[in-house]
């Protein structure tokens, strides 16, 4: 068995990875090395893997480097001890399928399938101690919460089992979208969230009482930029590295939101953005 790295420029690693992801349906890892740099992983054979040829046409100048190593024969076994339970307190745990049920009040089962995790991530973490403090609101019209950029379903399915619900789940990969609805039967939520495919740079974020947006920085800047107003109550804005959290946040403050509050975690930053008063809840009346 031998390991491919392919290492890229962060700002470029969603696009990287749709591109991927077509030479790799099986799945591959990922890890964020350093600020500016995060690591694809592919596994197989010699015969399996794509020549570096190949990745360099299909990666382009985003392409910082490729590593080659063996994989030794506990690699499963070495991979399973890589996607470890995210337990927050007493209130909320994430787990894959093999790991024990830990004594929360909420525990979720996600299986980390293809090229997403269990939400162990710092990014996915301040996001959930983020969600956790907000009260569901009544139900109206429309969707409740919006997961955007919904990858395994953690926040979608989290959302869903702490009583925002209906639940819209959206994601540009189609992986994604299966692996959402997977998981969110395991858990017991299926018909509580509508998973689609959905492009942010082509189209607009429906409106709801909640957006989460664990997306990286450049995506989150480009929807701040082509939002007209503020459509949402909340937004929930992740997957930032701390030192982009400041521009993002003022980003959005352009469009009428103000902070109400930022975590930080392992130089990972989540912001917790509201709409005006009498936009707190866009999808009323």
């Amino acid at each position: 068995m031998r390991r491919l790295g392919v290492r890229v420029r962060r700002a470029e690693a969603e696009l990287v990875l749709a591109a991927l992801l077509e030479l790799a349906p099986a799945g591959l890892e990922e890890t964020d090395l350093d600020a500016q740099t995060v690591e694809y992983a592919l596994y197989g054979s010699s015969e399996e893997l794509p020549s570096d040829g190949a990745l360099r046409r299909l990666v382009g100048g985003a392409l910082i480097g490729l590593e080659h190593s063996d994989v030794a024969d506990d690699w499963e076994v070495r991979w399973r001890e890589f996607h470890r339970p995210l337990v927050l307190g007493d209130r909320l745990s994430v787990r894959p399928p093999w790991e024990p049920a830990p004594a929360t009040a909420l525990d979720l089962v996600i299986d980390p399938g293809q090229a997403f995790g269990t939400g162990a991530h710092a990014t996915t973490s301040l996001c959930l101690e983020l969600l956790l403090d907000r009260r569901p609101p009544a139900r109206r019209q429309g969707p409740t919460v919006i997961d955007l950029g919904c990858g395994s379903g953690v926040l979608a399915i989290a959302a869903a089992r702490l009583g925002h619900v209906p639940v819209l789940a959206l994601d540009n990969d189609p992986l994604a979208i299966a692996a959402t609805a997977e998981n969110a039967a395991v858990n017991g939520v299926a018909e509580l969230i509508a998973v689609r495919r959905f492009d942010l740079l082509g189209e607009p974020v429906p409106p709801a009482p909640l957006v989460l947006a664990n997306l990286l920085a450049p995506l989150l800047l480009a929807w701040a930029q082509a939002m007209p107003g503020p459509e949402h109550g909340e937004i929930i804005a992740s997957g930032l590295l701390e030192h982009e959290a400041e521009p993002v946040s003022r980003a959005f403050a352009r469009r009428g939101y103000r902070e109400r509050q930022r975590l930080a975690r392992d130089g990972w930053a989540a912001l917790l953005l509201q709409a005006p008063p009498d936009r707190a809840d866009p999808t009323a009346g």
